[in-house]
């Protein structure tokens, strides 16, 4: 049994990087909130559709958010490719007088397209990066006094069309001060390249299985533990953009911060439902431009963490056990390689041992204890969970190229090792250099009419019976 010891401890490692004990409560807390919403449709369909959640608690806000009471503001920089089809689905939920573009020292034709396109825009010089162009749009254009909600929108994502549709009832307890937006990857225009697909499909199963597998239940009322309101397409009420510090310094990105500013102030709830506020992200198609978005992001999760410290709660007890998870996941992930080549290598050489070669002993004895076929089905067998868990939630069969997928996890966890380094010794501007986009026809704007009719009051109140928990 201890000659067994090894090769168990290394599966039991390697599954582990894969099903993190966050990752096991949060579903549960998922799978209540779902139970919840059931049994509240079942047992409360003679009460209102908004009035009162699943679990109680729910103070009802004075009346219904409509299209007309949200700001779109898009922070820009060298996004003539892409902006023109952000505006257009903007457009096709909100006015056009609701949209703002903040260009952040763009020197391509952003600010002529934006022009063009009939929104207003201001012209940031010299850049300040997306947080400090939030700050400038959002005092500029005065969102705090003239709208109710701000959603703020990067310039490679699209709307879907049922965005407001969707996500503005989520305001309707008043409670909720903020909405997460769902992210899935835009799949048009595709990647021309085997690896710009293999990095988007990737990053859809990464999507897919966070959203849904943790953040569903971060979101629960009682729990209110949602980790990030991504900063790509997400909702704020502007009544409490004044107590949160949108650019703080140091940071490179802004996303995280303000997420941990609502926990820590205590400003309210943050909503989350996957069926809601879906918005398209264009997604890096090269290893580089996606080694540098991750690596924008581990830094500024982790110059985040190091800003806030330590704190009391749901909130702050989840992103510690994260914390160490993360950490402890990247090390096993990053050992992961080095450790199969070794195996692989000693398996190659025990032969030349057994043949009555002097100085392999040491082959012998690693190929026995770590052979490279338990390396491998340990780095392949719960990735591959992962990656059919995600085909069920999104309906969506994987291909073979998912077998590449735990190689981009190593990506991720080296930048993950890197960064943790770093934020505790460099700070950040938030300065940003947008990865190459593919450009695409124009898509038809598709509106969405905010007339109250019998079919669009059920859809409302079936968005909001499945996010009330």
């Amino acid at each position: 049994m201890l000659d067994e010891l090894p090769k168990l401890v290394v599966l039991v490692a390697l599954i582990a990087a894969s099903f993190s004990l966050s990752t096991v409560l949060w579903s549960g807390a998922g799978l209540l909130r779902i139970v919840a919403a059931r049994v509240w449709q079942r047992d409360g369909a003679h009460h209102s559709s908004v009035g009162g959640g699943a679990d109680g608690g729910e103070r009802r806000a004075p009346r219904r958010l409509e299209p007309s009471d949200v700001a779109v503001l898009i922070a820009a920089h060298n996004e003539e490719q892409v902006i023109g089809d952000t505006i257009r689905s903007a457009a096709a939920q909100v006015p056009a007088a609701n949209i703002f573009v903040a260009s952040d020292g763009s020197t391509d034709g952003t600010v002529a397209l934006a022009e063009a396109a009939g929104v207003q825009v201001i012209d940031i010089s010299p850049n300040r990066g997306k947080a400090g162009a939030l700050v400038e749009g959002i005092s500029r254009f005065s969102l705090r006094d003239r709208f109710q909600v701000v959603l703020l929108l990067d310039a490679d994502s699209r709307l879907r069309p049922d965005y407001l549709l969707t996500g503005l009832p989520l305001f309707d307890d008043a409670g909720t001060v903020a909405v997460a937006g769902r992210a899935t990857s835009a799949l048009h225009p595709r990647p021309e390249t085997w690896l710009g697909r293999l990095l988007t499909a990737y990053r859809e199963r990464t999507y897919v299985f966070v959203q849904c597998m943790q953040k569903f239940g971060q979101a629960s009322r009682r729990a209110n533990a949602v980790a990030i309101v991504p900063g790509f397409a997400s909702m704020y009420r502007t009544s409490i953009l004044d107590s949160v510090d949108i650019d703080a310094a140091g940071l490179a990105i802004e996303d995280y911060n303000m997420t941990f500013e609502v926990h820590a102030k205590r400003l309210g709830r943050i909503a989350f439902h996957p069926s809601c506020a879906v918005a398209e992200t264009q997604d890096p198609d090269t290893l580089r431009d996606y080694v540098l978005q991750m690596r924008r992001w581990s830094l500024g999760f982790w110059q985040t963490v190091r800003r806030h410290g330590a704190h009391v709660g749901v909130f702050w007890f989840s992103v510690g056990v994260s914390i160490v998870e993360v950490l402890v996941t990247s090390i096993i992930l990053v050992l992961a390689l080095p450790m199969l080549l070794l195996s692989t290598l000693a398996w190659l050489l025990a032969d030349v041992a057994r043949l009555g070669g002097a100085g392999f002993e040491w082959a012998v004895a690693i190929a026995g204890a770590v052979p490279p076929g338990i390396v491998l089905l340990g780095l392949l067998i719960p990735d591959l969970c992962v990656t059919l868990i995600a085909a069920v939630l999104s309906r969506r069969l994987p291909n073979a190229a998912a077998l590449c997928f735990p190689l981009l996890r190593i990506v991720d966890a080296a930048v993950c090792m890197l960064t943790f380094v770093r934020a505790f010794g460099a700070a950040g501007d938030g300065r940003w250099i947008s990865p190459t986009r593919r450009s695409s026809p124009a898509i038809e704007a598709r509106s969405v009419d905010p007339t109250p009719t019998p079919d669009r009051d059920q859809a409302v109140g079936e968005v909001v019976r499945r996010a009330a928990t």
